[in-house]
C-alpha cells in the first residue's frame, strides 16, 4: 500500500489483505536499518486474523521515499500523520528496537488514537556502543558484522538454518545491505540521542506490552526496567492494567526472526485482551 506524506510516498505492507480504515490498525513499526520485512510472519497472521494491519517502511529506509529523518521525536509525528492517512481513527502500535522508541513517543503524543502500545526490544536509556558508532560512519560493513554477531542469542545453530536453504544470519545481513548508505549512523544517533522514553511513558495512556529476549546483548532486559516502572507508575490513575511483561528465552534482540511464533502469540493475546470489551 503507498500512501503520500508530506509530499514524499509512503510503503506500509498491508498482510495481502485490503486495509479497512474504519477498523482499528495495527501499525508495525522496524528498528534501525530494516523495513517492513521484519515482520512479515506476525504482520500477514494478524492481517488474515481480523486485524487491519500497516507495517510501514520508515522515511528512507526500504520502499518509503527519503530522507531519513533524524530524531525520535520526528519519526513519531511522522507515525501520527501516517495513520492519520492510512484513514485509521485509532491503531494498535507495534515497535521493535528503534522502533519501540517511536512506537512509544507516538504513543505520548497520540492521545486516545493510541488503542494499545506493544514494544519490543525496548531500553530507556537506549544506548549505542562508540565502537558501533564509529563503525556506522566508517565502515558499514563491519558494522552489519557486530550486529549480526551482537543481534543474535547464540543458542540457533550458526548460520541459523531453521530449515534447508534459510538463514537468519544471511538474512539479516542482506536487509541491511539493501538500506542506503548512512541510514545506520542516522537511525543509531536518534537511538542514542532520545532522551525522553520515561517521559513519554508517563504520558502513556492505553494498555501496555512489553517483550524482551532473555539473550538479548543489545537491550538487554535489565534495560527496560525503568520504562517499565514508569509505564506502571502511569498505570495506576488512569484506572488501566499495569504493563504485561514478557521474556522469551533463548532470545536475542533479532526476536521476529528467532522466535516468530513466540512473539506472535505474546502479541495476539495482548491484543486480544486490549481489544476485549470492558
Amino acid at each position: 500500500m503507498l500512501l503520500e506524506v508530506a509530499g514524499r510516498s509512503v510503503y506500509g505492507y498491508t498482510g495481502g489483505r485490503p486495509v479497512q480504515a474504519a477498523a482499528t490498525g495495527v501499525i508495525f513499526i522496524h528498528g534501525a536499518q530494516h523495513d517492513h520485512s521484519v515482520w512479515i510472519l506476525q504482520s500477514r497472521y494478524l492481517a488474515h486474523h481480523g486485524h487491519a494491519v500497516l507495517a510501514l517502511d520508515l522515511p528512507g529506509h526500504g520502499r518509503s521515499s527519503g530522507p531519513a529523518l533524524s530524531s525520535v521525536e520526528a519519526l513519531a509525528d511522522w507515525v501520527l500523520e501516517t495513520i492519520a492517512a492510512a484513514g485509521f481513527k485509532t491503531c494498535h502500535l507495534v515497535g521493535h528496537s528503534m522502533g519501540s522508541l517511536v512506537a512509544l513517543e507516538a504513543a505520548a503524543r497520540g492521545g486516545d488514537r493510541i488503542a494499545s502500545l506493544s514494544l519490543l526490544g525496548a531500553a530507556a536509556p537506549m544506548r549505542v556502543s562508540q565502537a558501533l558508532l564509529d563503525a556506522a560512519r566508517d565502515d558499514e560493513a563491519r558494522a552489519f558484522d557486530m550486529i549480526n554477531a551482537w543481534s543474535h542469542s547464540g543458542i540457533t545453530p550458526r548460520p541459523g538454518c531453521p530449515g534447508p536453504g534459510f538463514s537468519i544470519f544471511n538474512q539479516n545481513r542482506r536487509l541491511m545491505e539493501r538500506q542506503v548508505q548512512g541510514v545506520l549512523l542516522n537511525d543509531f544517533s536518534a537511538c542514542n540521542a532520545y532522551e525522553g522514553a520515561l517521559a513519554a511513558a508517563s504520558a502513556v495512556r492505553c494498555p501496555t506490552l512489553l517483550v524482551s529476549g532473555q539473550r538479548d546483548l543489545m537491550t538487554p532486559p535489565k534495560a527496560a526496567a525503568a520504562l517499565i516502572s514508569a509505564l506502571q507508575t502511569a498505570a495506576g490513575p488512569a484506572g488501566l492494567a499495569p504493563p504485561v511483561v514478557v521474556h522469551i528465552p533463548d532470545c536475542g534482540h533479532a526476536m521476529m526472526a528467532e522466535k516468530p511464533l513466540e512473539i506472535l502469540h505474546a502479541l495476539k493475546n495482548f491484543l486480544a485482551r486490549a481489544t476485549a470489551p470492558v
